[in-house]
């Protein structure tokens, strides 16, 4: 989306600097919080997520499908997307408040590239496939890493991509490797006893206290303690099944609490320009100083908070997950 955002900011004559407010500092603002509600809203939207699922898998007991997973993000997500983005333009406006020329140049650069290539229609094709054996994979029972394994393959097969292609991503083949330590690091760490020690230590601190108020206050240290974190994986591994199994061993329902930190772990994304994977490059887009995105993003924090754990509450009701 960046590059898409970026290059609309100069079509419009916002450049960093004395034209950023024009438009573009807006424009990127409204992205990159967008980037991190979506992030949150489906489970293969980030590599954390399927890690979150891992986790609360194998420490908590509780399998979360693809689907459970957006339908319970469904309400919360959607009204996000809606008051976020407008309470940049009242917190933050742009000085352009009409853009009609957006929409033609648009369709104008959509003519220049022309029509759709065989490979962008396989890619295409495999996107919507896969996204659909995701969401029904509580049906067809097709493991979510072997989806994505039968996608790449396809696009292999077609010569969308090809080897070299594979190997020279070499984020990816980092991540990978990371997620396959923290995975068994975390697997081993329950196996051997200590998150369930660390529970039951901490829950027994919380004797008295009403599981509401243990379930929120630790829903707020998670969220906040990532202003000490620069990779929303690394915050996960290090404190997701921790703070949940605490929040369960204080008389939390299980399933509240499960949701409640995994979407936690993304709608933390606003706080920092350090945040995660997007955030140096839309802050290093030169458009929001530090002081604002910082600031902006405690006040979209807040909001988010009140809308996923308020409203996004009573939603898991309705669908009694818990």
């Amino acid at each position: 989306m960046f590059p898409i955002v970026r290059s609309l900011c100069s079509a419009l004559d916002s450049e960093p600097g004395p034209t950023a407010r024009r438009i573009g500092a807006f424009l990127l603002k409204v992205s990159y919080q967008g980037d991190g509600i979506c992030s949150t809203m489906f489970m293969t939207a980030s590599a954390a997520n399927t890690l979150v699922v891992v986790l609360a898998a194998k420490v908590i007991g509780v399998n979360i499908s693809w689907g459970l997973w957006a339908l319970a993000a469904l309400v919360p997500g959607i009204v996000s997307l809606i008051v976020i983005p407008y309470f940049i333009y009242k917190a933050y406006p742009p000085e352009i408040k009409d853009t009609p020329e957006a929409k033609e140049i648009a369709a104008e650069e959509l003519r220049k590239m022309g029509p759709m290539s065989k490979g962008e229609k396989v890619t295409t094709a495999v996107f919507i496939g896969m996204l659909a054996l995701w969401a029904t994979s509580q049906f067809n029972h097709i493991d979510a890493a072997i989806v994505a394994l039968a996608g790449v393959s396809v696009t292999l097969i077609f010569r969308v991509v090809d080897w070299k292609d594979v190997i020279k991503e070499e984020h990816a083949w980092d991540t990978l490797i990371w997620m396959g330590s923290l995975i068994a690091l975390a697997d081993h760490l329950n196996k051997l006893g200590f998150i369930p020690w660390f529970a039951k230590s901490v829950g027994a601190a919380l004797t008295g206290v009403p599981w509401t108020v243990a379930l929120l206050a630790l829903f707020l240290v998670y969220i906040y303690a990532h202003y000490g974190f620069a990779s929303v994986a690394g915050h996960v591994t290090a404190m997701y099944a921790a703070f949940t199994s605490v929040a369960i061993a204080a008389g939390a329902p299980v399933m509240l609490s499960v949701l409640m930190m995994a979407y936690g772990s993304h709608l933390c994304m606003s706080l920092t320009h350090y945040a995660a994977g997007p955030a140096p490059i839309y802050f290093g887009a030169g458009y929001i100083d530090q002081g604002t995105w910082w600031k902006l993003g405690f006040y979209i924090s807040v909001i988010n908070i009140v809308i996923w754990v308020g409203l996004g509450s009573i939603w898991w009701k309705v669908l009694g997950l818990w």
